[in-house]
């Protein structure tokens, strides 16, 4: 096999490694438990593509972001190395495809969610996988003591037992000491483990902060004193056409980007930016998670995002590539008042979480306690109109519920259109002896409704285990 050097060459163009990375690699080649904090823009995912094309098999990609794993796909697809994705909204007939084709084909990266991986049918086709490096990415939301805790992530130790001798790369771009020990027990690392930390220094980066009553004139004064690709970040959708239509009417080539655009319009947008046929792209936080851009020269903040580790990773998509840069926050008092206001907001008291679960019971009809394996429609709004609860301290109150693995609970639920027989088999049978024109299409709709509902009971849904409240 080629070794890392060759590899990062002839796929990524770059004649050496960024500090730490090659460390890192080294550690997993030597099938080393490894843990690598690295800050945002510091080169994670070359730590666990490189050495997994360097060996036979696939490596195994944990992630909790549907929009990196899709862009990396893409990338790595781009670069000519078969890569496969299995995450929300596929359907049972697509997840098995790609099963299939990980098991059986020549691809070399497989990405998943720590949830999706849990279903029987992946566990199917799991032994049958030849997998030589599993990568968890985002490796702080295994913790809790991490700021993003995921319950999923405490079961992806389970894996282990399917691949004893593959090692494991967590990765992270912060985590403190707590964090980092926590990462290492919760993944069962072994006793040669290997831990990597780069600084969050980001010498070549420029942090600045302004207090202003109007922003549109210092944003001006940025972009035309800073040339080159910039990012604009907005709270709001309507915020970023507003910003990216006034950053046109003077002179400056800007288009706008949200999750309510189509993906066709979406990608159109995140292109013509990537090679630079729009200079600034004004967008919501659903921009530039997994976008390799080098050159972006300035990003700024026009309003103040919800939480630090959202800004250091935003800003941290400025000057990736070494050369100077500028990471701008615009702020003003009342903003900082409404920050404030969140905080009672998005994590609500005991008494209020047990007031909202009392109330949940109450709205779905369910003894308080009970309800373990079944799933329910929910419309927040209703419930919150009924009981005369704020929906956002109600979301707040659910999200807590579920992290506690006391719900599961999901905000984008997808239930597709389903088919049912109104007649019984034995009149179905009659008709199709009857009709024999229609013999493929009912047999066809059969098929279908069972791999949905078998497809269904892998599905995420509102689930009430046994709560203790």
């Amino acid at each position: 096999m080629s070794t890392a050097v060759e590899i990062l060459k002839k796929y990524w163009n770059y004649d050496s490694f960024r500090p730490l990375q090659q460390e890192i690699i080294d550690s997993v080649l030597s099938a080393n438990d490894t843990l690598a904090i690295m800050p945002t823009g510091g080169g994670k995912s070359i730590c666990f593509q490189v050495p997994s094309m360097s060996k036979e098999g696939l490596c195994l990609v944990i992630s909790p972001l549907i929009a990196l794993m899709k862009d990396q796909v893409l990338n790595l697809k781009k670069k000519g190395i078969p890569a496969l994705s299995i995450y929300s909204g596929m359907s049972f007939t697509e997840v098995k495809k790609t099963l299939q084709n990980a098991a059986y084909g020549n691809f070399k990266f497989l990405y998943v969610s720590p949830e999706r991986f849990e279903t029987d049918l992946f566990l199917e086709f799991l032994p049958l996988i030849k997998v030589n490096l599993i990568a968890v990415d985002e490796a702080h939301c295994i913790s809790q003591w991490g700021y993003d805790f995921r319950p999923a992530y405490l079961r992806i130790a389970a894996i282990r037992e399917y691949f004893p001798d593959v090692p494991i790369l967590a990765l992270t771009a912060s985590a403190t000491l707590e964090v980092q020990k926590d990462i290492c027990d919760k993944l069962l690392f072994k006793k040669n483990q290997k831990s990597f930390q780069q600084s969050f220094e980001r010498a070549n980066l420029s942090y600045s902060a302004f207090e202003l009553s109007s922003k549109q004139n210092k944003l001006l004064t940025i972009l035309k004193k800073v040339s080159g690709s910039g990012i604009v970040y907005c709270k709001t959708r309507k915020r970023t056409k507003e910003i990216a239509e006034m950053l046109n009417l003077n002179g400056i080539s800007a288009d706008h980007y949200h999750a309510g655009l189509s993906n066709e319009e979406r990608n159109k947008k995140q292109e013509d930016w990537i090679n630079n046929k729009t200079r600034i792209i004004a967008c919501t936080n659903a921009f530039g998670m997994g976008i390799d851009k080098p050159d972006v020269r300035t990003v700024v903040h026009y309003d103040v995002p919800d939480a630090l580790e959202n800004y250091y990773q935003e800003a941290g998509r400025a000057g990736r590539d070494g050369k100077k840069s500028y990471a701008v926050l615009l702020y003003n008092h009342a903003e900082l008042n409404q920050l404030k206001k969140q905080v009672p907001i998005k994590f609500p008291s005991l008494q209020t979480i047990r007031k909202i679960y009392g109330a949940l019971c109450n709205f779905l009809q369910l003894p308080s306690g009970s309800g373990e394996g079944k799933s329910f429609d929910f419309d927040i709004n209703t419930f919150s109109k009924n009981f005369t609860l704020d929906a956002f301290i109600i979301n707040s109150a659910l999200k807590i519920l579920a992290q506690e693995e006391l719900i599961t609970y999901s905000e984008q639920f997808f239930s597709p259109p389903t088919v049912e027989f109104t007649i019984d088999k034995k009149a179905l049978h009659l008709f199709e002896q009857s009709h024999p024109q229609y013999e493929e299409v009912i047999k066809g709709l059969y098929v279908l409704m069972m791999e949905y509902l078998i497809f269904r009971r892998q599905s995420m849904k509102i689930d009430f285990q046994n709560l203790f409240l």
